[in-house]
């Protein structure tokens, strides 16, 4: 099941507080950059980031969820109605993320 636009635009307004927020179409789903770097996407109706150090702290239970068959697990972030939460999570996640690599 491909995600809805309608979804990834409420992710998106939750994210505004943060500035280079951008996304890439993918078959159907979101993949979601902050300044350059891949942080997580929206994976049928399910709003996913890597789980690098700093999400696992901040979100110690949340469930590991595989974005599509034969992907790496992601953390499902089981919250995203909270603004404050999200900015703090994605803030912090920057450090711990890699820049892509050049083609």
């Amino acid at each position: 099941m491909a995600s809805t636009k309608d979804y990834l635009d409420y992710i998106l307004e939750q994210l505004g507080g943060l500035e280079d927020i951008t996304y890439r179409a993918m078959m159907g789903e979101y993949v979601l950059y902050f300044k350059g770097k891949v942080f997580g996407g929206i994976y049928d109706n399910r709003f996913l980031v890597k789980p690098v150090r700093s999400a696992r702290a901040l979100m110690p239970n949340a469930p590991l969820e595989l974005p599509y068959e034969g992907a790496k697990p992601m953390l499902l972030v089981e919250n995203p109605d909270d603004r404050e939460f999200l900015t703090e999570l994605i803030s912090a996640m920057f450090s711990d993320l890699p820049y892509p690599k050049k083609k």
